[in-house]
């Protein structure tokens, strides 16, 4: 204690003889120290208080935009995923019609097929008819005319001119007999 008391008494002596080597003015530094005080307590009065209020609200505007900036991310993000969605749901769905339309365009080439197929049965069928009919009165001419020719021939061999139910008798006859 010693030890310090004397340290504190030669620190006393040394303040005091600085003092009196600068010149230490007690009413003059009081005054200083009043003036410091005031200009010191009107500067964070009127300037460092609004400047850190200022800070304040700019750090909380930060904070504010950085909360936005992750909630535009959020929502950025979660538009993307809607958008991957309808865009997987559109191409489901494109999907989905490309394969109707196949299915309907095969539908239609079948069911035009078939209409093709028996349009062409109608046609062979009525070709085949008016082959048929053709050939049936082909063959009632070729008969009318073979007996014709058969009443024609039998009347120059025979030499006499025959009667209306000789031809009649002779042509039935001769038809009987292309029939069998």
């Amino acid at each position: 204690m010693i030890l310090f008391a004397s340290i504190g008494s030669d620190l006393a002596k040394n303040a005091s003889d600085t003092a009196e080597t600068f010149g230490l003015n007690w009413p003059h530094f009081i005054a200083q120290v009043i003036s410091f005080s005031l200009v010191t307590g009107l500067l964070f009065k009127l300037a460092y208080k609004p400047i850190l209020t200022l800070l304040a609200d700019r750090r909380q505007r930060i904070a504010d935009g950085l909360a936005n900036a992750d909630k535009i991310k959020q929502e950025l993000a979660r538009t993307e995923a809607m958008q991957r969605e309808v865009l997987e749901k559109a191409n489901a769905q494109a999907t989905k019609l490309i394969e109707e339309a196949r299915a309907a365009a095969a539908r239609v080439q079948e069911l035009e097929t078939q209409k093709a197929i028996a349009q062409a049965e109608q046609i062979i069928t009525k070709a085949r008819e008016a082959t048929a009919i053709e050939r049936t009165r082909m063959l009632t001419d070729l008969r009318r005319e073979v007996g014709a020719l058969v009443v024609h021939t039998t009347s120059q061999v025979i030499g006499k001119v025959l009667t209306p139910e000789d031809q009649q008798r002779l042509s039935e006859e001769t038809r009987r007999q292309l029939a069998a």
